[in-house]
C-alpha cells in the first residue's frame, strides 16, 4: 500500500498541513511538529511525492540541460558531472537531445511542457539564438561553452576560445614548428570559430601563415580521419592544432596509416583533455578546458537566476591551459653543463 500524507498526519498525531509544511522548503513549523513527522515518516517508510510539491510551490525542480553532441566522448564527461552536481542540489536534469535540430522553438515548446525551472545550453555548436530563444519566454537560461559577446541577453558561462587559439598558437612556435596547420571542429560552431580566428592571428603576429586550414564536418574520431586525409599531401607539414582532442586522435591515426611517426615526423596539439587524451595510445598534448569550473558555476548561475529572474546578465569566463604529453617534440633548453635537456613540460 502506498503511504499517504493522511497516514503520516494520523501516526504523528498533527494535521496533514503541518506534514505538508514539514516537507516544503522556507515554510514555517514548529521543531517539535518537524520531529513528530519525521518520526512517523520513517515509521511509515514515507516519502513525500515531488509531483505534489511542484504543485503547491510551482516549482519542479528540473532544469532542462540541452545538447547535441552525443558522438563525442567529452560529453559523456560533461553529462556525468552536471547530472551528479544537480542531483547533490535536489535538482533533477531533463537531458534533451538536440543534435541535427534547426528550429530553437521546437526546443523552447518541449521544455515549457515539463515546466522546468530553468535550463542549461551546454554546448558550443549550438547558435546563441538558441539560448536567446528561451530568455525571449522569461525561461531563466544559461549558455555553458558558449560565445561570450558584448550585450548578450543570455548569460554565458565559458572560456575565451579566441585567446585560446592564441595560446595554441603560441604553444606549437614554441616548440619549434613553422610549417603548422589548423584542423577545426565543424565551421559553424562558433567554438571553432573563434579558435581559428585567434590562431591565425597569432601565426600572422609571428610573421607567419598556417600551411592549410581545414575543417571537420562533425566532433568525432570519424570526421578528424577523414579531415586528415586533405592535409597529408604537404611533405613540409610538421605540426597540426586540432580544435577537439577526439577529432586529433582520428588524424593522428590516420597520420599512423600513412607511415608518420609521432612526434618524429609530424605534432599534434589538441583541445579539451579529454580523458581519452591520457591514454597511451595518444599521449596527447593538448589545451585544457576547465569543464568542472564551467559546469559549476553555470549552475550557481542557473539557479540564481530562477531565484531572481531579473538578475543582472553575467559573462563567466575561464583560463585554459597547455597540457604537455608526447605528442610534440620537447622544448630544449642549454643546461649548466652545456647539455641541452628537456624543459619542465608544466
Amino acid at each position: 500500500m502506498v503511504v499517504t500524507l493522511k497516514d503520516v498526519a494520523e501516526r504523528a498525531g498533527v494535521s496533514r498541513s503541518a506534514v505538508s509544511r514539514t516537507y516544503t522548503d522556507g515554510a514555517s513549523v514548529s521543531e517539535k511538529t518537524r520531529k513528530k513527522v519525521e518520526k512517523a515518516s520513517r515509521e511509515l517508510g514515507y516519502s513525500p511525492s515531488l509531483i505534489a510539491r511542484s504543485l503547491a510551490t510551482n516549482r519542479t525542480k528540473l532544469i532542462g540541460l540541452v545538447a547535441n553532441n552525443f558522438q563525442n566522448p567529452i560529453f559523456l564527461e560533461v553529462f556525468d558531472l552536471y547530472t551528479r552536481a544537480l542531483q547533490e542540489r535536489s535538482l533533477r536534469p531533463l537531458l534533451v537531445n538536440l543534435t541535427n535540430e534547426t528550429n530553437p522553438e521546437h526546443s523552447v515548446r518541449m521544455l515549457r511542457q515539463y515546466n522546468v525551472d530553468g535550463v542549461i545550453v551546454a554546448t558550443s555548436t549550438l547558435q546563441p539564438r538558441f539560448s536567446a530563444a528561451f530568455r525571449n519566454v522569461n525561461m531563466p537560461v544559461v549558455h555553458a561553452f558558449g560565445r561570450f559577446e558584448a550585450g548578450s541577453p543570455v548569460h554565458v558561462v565559458g572560456i575565451d576560445n579566441l585567446a585560446c587559439g592564441r595560446m595554441a598558437a603560441d604553444t606549437l612556435i614554441r616548440h619549434g614548428y613553422r610549417n603548422i596547420a589548423f584542423l577545426g571542429g565543424p565551421q559553424m560552431a562558433t567554438s571553432t570559430q573563434d579558435r581559428a580566428s585567434g590562431f591565425l592571428s597569432q601565426l600572422k603576429a609571428a610573421n607567419m601563415e598556417a600551411v592549410n586550414v581545414v575543417y571537420a564536418t562533425a566532433y568525432n574520431y570519424a570526421a578528424g580521419q577523414e579531415a586528415m586525409q586533405e592535409l597529408l599531401g604537404n611533405s613540409q607539414l610538421d605540426a597540426i592544432f586540432c580544435g577537439d582532442d577526439l577529432i586529433c586522435m582520428g588524424a593522428m591515426d590516420a597520420a599512423r596509416t600513412n607511415g608518420l611517426s609521432i612526434p618524429q615526423d609530424i605534432g599534434f596539439l589538441g583541445f579539451n583533455d579529454m580523458n581519452m587524451a591520457s591514454w597511451s595510445a595518444y599521449n596527447l598534448s593538448t589545451i585544457r578546458q576547465p569543464t568542472p569550473d564551467i559546469i559549476l558555476s553555470s549552475i550557481e548561475l542557473v539557479v540564481a537566476l530562477v531565484d531572481d529572474p531579473k538578475r543582472a546578465v553575467e559573462t563567466r569566463i575561464f583560463p585554459c591551459s597547455v597540457v604537455e604529453r608526447g605528442t610534440l617534440k620537447p622544448l630544449a633548453s642549454q643546461s649548466p653543463q652545456g647539455q641541452l635537456k628537456p624543459m619542465d613540460s608544466r
